[in-house]
């Protein structure tokens, strides 16, 4: 019985025409010897493939499993290629099915439903690889909605027709012109080309960062340099599978340079002082710095735009990198991470000063954050004031006198304690008051 579909859309003509031919090809299979003896032959493969499997996978864990101790390169390829042992059962399907393949087509000059077959077992392989190997959520995204279908495609011999299909179906995107085949493989290669770039580019940045002989600020340099030159070869890399005409995208860089040259000139500004900051090494990532509008703060990253201080309350402050280079900046940990500060104090006028010095030093140098280096710790008299005579210690610690050390505090709990201990008196404030016309007479 035949059904009229000339007045059906024509996806749906169109499926009714492969329907057709899927049922075709079915009756032909069921009817024919040369058929069914594929079907076996497809039958061994499978069980000869299962047989395989479970002999070759004890033999290769044993060969593949590195000692637990074992940290070198070739131990961690070893460890890293035990996740693929599910593919071994479908591709040894697949290699003893294109083995069969060869033999039948020798035999009855047809094998259609042998390579089927070995396509089914592909589709299996892919299936598996999706599902139970890759893990990267972006790869696993990718092959679950892209590469399984495509696989599914192949395994029922559409593809040449649907990829004809798609390479006619072109996109025009001013004179680019490329088609939604073009797009489609630009879809996959983009998303394992930018996942191999992050992924290279994590283990260079590890093995840049190794190498502690190199100044931070060379270290971090080179590891934006290799970043950009790896995403950089990703892109072009992509635009040439895609099959762009890179020519095509001269009025993209034309338009880049124009808005470098006017709404980009800042960002531009901030990306070279960056890269200044990271030749010269003036100030990187763990310096406490101190800016010209009196923001302070620990580095705890540079960026191609910006620094980020993290001040020692829990704040985070944007710096632009222009800013280093145009406006002052007191660097506390360039030349070293000793710093000197002091603490000052007062005594009595009915002090004996000329004790004050040595007893105080004594007392500050029990510290242990206190250094002997550069200086050790220096009493000095700064001046007579009206409720005693001032001092004030100066003392060299490493680090700063905030967040976690306090180290003003503790200095200052041991000049009391030191004071105290040898009767030397902490004054109060005083003042003289004189009462002129002496006492007002008060009656009874």
């Amino acid at each position: 019985m035949e059904i009229d579909l000339t007045e059906q859309p024509q996806i749906v003509q169109d499926a009714a025409g492969w329907a057709m031919q899927i049922w075709d090809i079915a009756q032909s299979w069921a009817l024919s010897p040369a058929a069914w003896s594929q079907f076996a032959l497809l039958i061994l493969a499978y069980l000869a493939a299962v047989m395989a499997a479970a002999r070759l996978r004890g033999t290769l864990r044993r060969l593949l499993t590195p000692a637990e101790e074992a940290t070198s390169p070739l131990a961690r390829i070893r460890r890293a290629s035990l996740i693929y042992m599910p593919l071994l059962l479908p591709l040894l399907a697949y290699v003893f099915t294109a083995m069969g393949e060869t033999v039948v087509r020798s035999l009855f000059d047809s094998g259609a439903v042998i390579a089927f077959g070995k396509r089914v077992f592909l589709f299996l392989a892919v299936r598996t690889l999706v599902r139970e190997i890759i893990s990267d959520p972006l790869l696993k995204l990718l092959g679950r909605y892209v590469l399984i279908p495509i696989a599914a495609v192949y395994a029922l011999g559409l593809f040449d027709e649907i990829s004809a299909a798609l390479n006619e179906m072109t996109v025009n995107l001013g004179n680019i012109t490329f088609s939604v085949m073009s797009l489609l493989r630009g879809l996959i290669a983009g998303g394992f080309l930018f996942w191999l770039g992050g992924w290279t580019n994590r283990q260079s940045a590890q093995f840049i960062e190794a190498q502690k002989e190199m100044r931070p600020s060379i270290r971090q340099l080179t590891a934006k340099v290799v970043e950009f030159a790896i995403f950089t070869v990703a892109f072009l890399l992509l635009l040439n599978i895609m099959g762009i005409n890179l020519s095509a995208l001269a009025f993209v860089g034309g338009a880049v340079g124009v808005g470098l040259g006017f709404g980009l000139q800042k960002i531009a500004s901030n990306f070279i002082s960056g890269v200044i900051l990271l030749v010269e090494g003036q100030a990187t990532v763990g310096d406490y710095v101190e800016l010209d509008g009196g923001e302070s703060g620990q580095i705890v990253k540079m960026t191609a735009r910006a620094a980020v201080l993290e001040t020692f309350d829990g704040r985070w402050i944007v710096v632009p990198n222009e800013d280093f280079i145009t406006t002052r900046v007191i660097n506390y940990s360039d030349s070293g991470s000793a710093n000197r500060y002091e603490a000052p104090f007062s005594v009595s006028y009915d002090t004996d000063i000329n004790k004050v010095p040595p007893i105080i030093e004594a007392a500050v140098a029990t510290h242990p954050a206190v250094l002997d280096l550069p200086y050790p710790p220096d009493c000095e008299l700064r001046g007579f004031g009206d409720s005693g005579i001032d001092f004030a210690v100066e003392f060299w610690v490493n680090g700063f006198d905030d967040g976690p050390n306090k180290f003003t505090s503790d200095v200052l709990f041991l000049i009391w304690n030191a004071l105290k201990d040898n009767d030397i008196e902490i004054p109060y404030p005083q003042r003289v008051v004189e009462i002129k016309g002496g006492l007002p007479h008060i009656k009874e």
